[in-house]
């Protein structure tokens, strides 16, 4: 059974929440919250230092899945990381801003 990870909702994430992305590079170039750090989950390991200072540091991604096994992995090697439950997904559905890297209005893919 895995373990239940730290995690809030869209509408429970403070304004001035600290947020790691986690989505791959076509994901994120589509729509993303605007101040967030872009890292794909596979890369987490090998990046640590480049993740932002946030206690606790926000994960998100797509759906909730992914991000939930990285705020398992973070909290077990001494990060204080929360999920976004329902990820972009929700984040988009409930009209939050958005920003892309396309030129074109963003979105969720």
């Amino acid at each position: 059974m895995p373990q239940q990870v730290p995690a809030v909702s869209v509408s429970e994430l403070p304004e001035d929440a600290v947020v790691l992305d986690v989505r791959e590079d076509d994901e994120w170039v589509h729509g993303h919250i605007e101040g967030a750090t872009h890292i794909p989950m596979g890369e987490v390991p090998a990046k640590l230092d480049e993740l932002p200072e946030g206690d606790p540091l926000y994960v998100t991604c797509r759906a909730g899945g992914r991000s939930a096994r990285m705020v398992a992995w973070l909290n077990e090697n001494g990060f204080d990381a929360v999920n976004v439950a329902g990820g972009m997904g929700d984040w988009e559905a409930a009209g939050k801003p958005m920003v892309s890297e396309t030129g074109q209005p963003p979105f969720v893919r």
